[in-house]
Order: C-alpha cells, then structure tokens, then sequence
C-alpha cells in the first residue's frame, strides 16, 4: 500500500495554505500516532536542540511533549513555499503541571516528498512565561478564523 497525503507538490498557494491548515488541525488533536502518519516512515526532525528520525521517534518524542505541555493549543501561519518546501512560523500556549502559562514562538522548515509526506521538519521555538489573562489560543481554530495570523507578541 503506498501512502499519500494530499495536497502533494509543488505547491500553489492555495495547497500551501490548506498543508499548513492541515498540519495545524493535527496537532492541535494532540494525538501523536495521528500526527505522525504525516511524516514519512523516516522523516527526519529537529526541534529545538532534538534530533530523531522515523515514526517511531515522532510518536515517543510527540507523547512526553504533551505529557508535558498540557492544554496545549496552536497556530500555524505560511511563511512561505517553493516547489515541495514551506516556511512556517507558528505559536502554542501551554501551561506546565504546575499551572504555568506559556506561548512558545517558532519557525519551521518543511520538505515533502512526492507522496505529500513531511519527510524534513526543523523547528527552532523560544518560549515565553505567560499569564492566564494573556492567553489568545484556545483550543483547535474554528473554521471561521482559519487563514487569520496572530500579532508576533
């Protein structure tokens, strides 16, 4: 069985724009298996100071994060994009077990392979103390604020 996951490259701006609301919708599940399925069986990752490789690696990596991030609630935005890469830059809250809010900013670099597989993701996040009364993200987007960017701060 060959996987696939449309839209596929190259990309226009509308496939773009529906990759990047996908992605979003995704992880905003915080299913890590769901999520994962994305990627090809051996996409490979950085995020912040992490390096890993393959399914296996994103579904470990992607459990301890939300075991750690709870409530955790995103924004994507494109960046931009040329034939089977993008540029992302996104924001989350989150708060920590202790009650702590936060909003994590960051860049992405995405490349597909011809299937609409992630097959590269490099993801560079700051993170920056909230409080509850700061919060701007709650919950998965409504299809009515889809496209809609947040300010950078």
């Amino acid at each position: 069985m060959t996987e696939s996951r449309p839209p596929f490259p190259p990309f226009d701006m509308d496939s773009a724009l529906q990759k990047v609301q996908a992605a979003e919708d995704a992880w905003n599940t915080r299913d890590p298996h769901k999520v994962s399925l994305a990627y090809t069986p051996d996409s490979v990752w950085r995020n912040r100071d992490v390096h890993l490789v393959g399914r296996a690696a994103i579904v470990e990596f992607l459990t301890a994060k939300w075991d750690r991030e709870l409530d955790y609630a995103l924004r994507k935005a494109l960046w931009g994009f040329r034939g089977n890469r993008m540029a992302v830059r996104f924001q989350y809250e989150w708060h920590d077990a202790q009650g702590q809010w936060w909003r994590s900013y960051g860049n992405e670099l995405w490349e597909f392979d011809a299937a609409g597989l992630m097959s590269r993701r490099e993801a560079s996040i700051n993170d920056r103390r909230i409080t509850a009364s700061e919060r701007r993200v709650f919950g998965p987007r409504p299809e009515s604020e889809h496209g809609i960017e947040l300010p950078v701060w």
